[in-house]
């Protein structure tokens, strides 16, 4: 990254924004995002207009009660608008003193490199997990290239690797049960990962989502993983991954143990599949006319 900086991992519901305004302002690193206008099973709307950049920013600004937001990230990539259009109202915010730095979510290395530089980017926010890791190849050197630091979602593999599914049953309600990874054959498939994991993670006496985690931070120091939970018991196991010490060996023998090649399913529905980074080029800058 180009600045230091501490990135939130905690996500504020209703009565984190009342803790909010009871802590120092400045001892808070207060991350938000914009970009998914609506979303169903079948269809995802993204826009990225500078217009509704800003109108979100400001948005965000007056619901949160506060000044500026420390990181504002693109939620997805608008597809439709050159990145630099973007991007430049972004940089604008930034120089109003209204947002600190800009994160980005799910970018292809092109979008990276073109938002980056429009204005430094600080951090991307994209899905990597031991039984995701798409991102090897190409977009963890990139990051490390510009300095960017990589925010890992749905690092616990949505639950999966904590045991959801498997010895944890899901509710009815949950939307977990239409993902294809969690369904028929995939899941059959994919609990035999998970046995795995929690034979590794006896080993090192923690949980699988404990090992997962740990895994993750062994990954390097730009990484910060943003586990969701509702429990306090699994906030509390979450802080705990950070005491799991693990060698070379057993990171290479965590990684073996859930190939991705073995990994059976899309890890989210088609219709956030095709936002993902493979699919998130934007068209070329606009050449100004005379």
């Amino acid at each position: 990254m180009d600045e230091q900086v501490e990135i939130p991992t905690v996500r504020l519901g209703c009565q984190g924004l009342e803790a909010l305004k009871q802590l120092p302002r400045e001892k808070i690193q207060l991350a938000t995002k914009f970009g998914i206008v609506d979303y169903s099973h079948d269809r995802v709307i993204v826009k990225g207009t500078p217009e509704y950049a800003r109108s979100c920013c400001e948005g965000s600004l007056k619901r949160l009660d506060v000044d500026y937001i420390d990181l504002y990230f693109i939620h997805r990539i608008d597809t439709t608008v050159p990145i630099e259009e973007t991007m430049g109202e972004l940089k604008k915010l930034v120089e109003e003193g209204k947002i600190k730095y800009i994160g980005l979510s799910e970018a292809s290395p092109d979008t990276i490199r073109r938002a980056h530089a429009v204005h430094p980017v600080t951090a991307l926010q994209i899905e990597y997990s031991l039984w995701t890791r798409d991102i090897e190849e190409e977009i963890i050197p990139l990051c490390r290239e510009l300095r960017i630091g990589i925010v890992p979602y749905s690092p616990i593999g949505r639950g999966f690797l904590a045991g959801k599914a498997v010895v944890e049953s899901l509710p009815q309600s949950s939307f977990l049960g239409g993902l294809p990874r969690f369904t028929g054959e995939n899941l059959k498939k994919n609990k035999n990962i998970y046995f795995r994991l929690q034979a590794l993670a006896q080993k090192h006496k923690c949980t699988p989502a404990q090992l997962a985690l740990a895994w993750l931070l062994h990954q390097g120091d730009d990484m910060v993983p943003i586990p969701g939970t509702t429990k306090i018991k699994n906030l509390h196991d979450n802080i705990g991954s950070v005491k799991v010490k693990l060698t070379k060996e057993d990171l290479k023998d965590i990684a073996d143990a859930v190939p991705p090649n073995e990994v059976a399913g899309l890890s989210i529905n088609e219709a956030f599949f095709h936002t993902k980074w493979r699919f998130s080029n934007t068209p070329p800058p606009k050449v100004p006319t005379e």
